[in-house]
């Protein structure tokens, strides 16, 4: 019987710390990306409900949504949607679908630093942002609202 040749374990070494080098440097690309799909996906979902609100307002005479609650929000603005009133993905509420999908009404133009509804309608001006002013994940200089 020949004897059959392999590799050694100082190659087999050396080729496990080539992939875990190769991994260090791919990892926090890929992390990044993760992170920067969810913020696209957010402005993404901004973009479809504000064009909702404009559309609502544009065949009622200019009047904006109703406001008295947010299930009355959400009931006058899906109609100018494709599915259902969309929740918000970040800040605090993103994990509770109820709060994700509810509304804050009022005049601020900023988010909340802890908020306790996903998103914001300022009732003066037909403003629609996400009620969370942490920094976002792909540039930190800006917030949530902001997008």
């Amino acid at each position: 019987m020949k004897a059959r040749g392999g590799f050694s374990l100082v190659e087999l070494v050396v080729v496990i710390m080539i992939l875990g080098i190769l991994a260090a440097v791919a990892a926090p690309k890929l992390l990044s990306t993760s992170a920067a799909a969810t913020d696209n996906g957010l402005k993404q979902t901004l973009t479809v409900v504000r064009d909702a609100i404009e559309m609502y307002a544009a065949e009622h005479g200019g009047q904006l949504p109703p406001t008295t609650s947010a299930a009355d929000f959400r009931t006058a603005v899906e109609p100018y949607l494709r599915s259902t009133f969309p929740a918000c993905t970040v800040g605090p509420t993103a994990g509770d679908a109820a709060q994700s999908i509810d509304i804050e009404f009022g005049t601020a133009t900023v988010g909340a630093a802890a908020p306790t509804k996903g998103w914001y309608f300022n009732t003066t001006s037909g403003d629609f942002f996400v009620n969370f002013n942490g920094a976002s994940k792909i540039d930190p200089t800006v917030t949530y609202d902001l997008f």
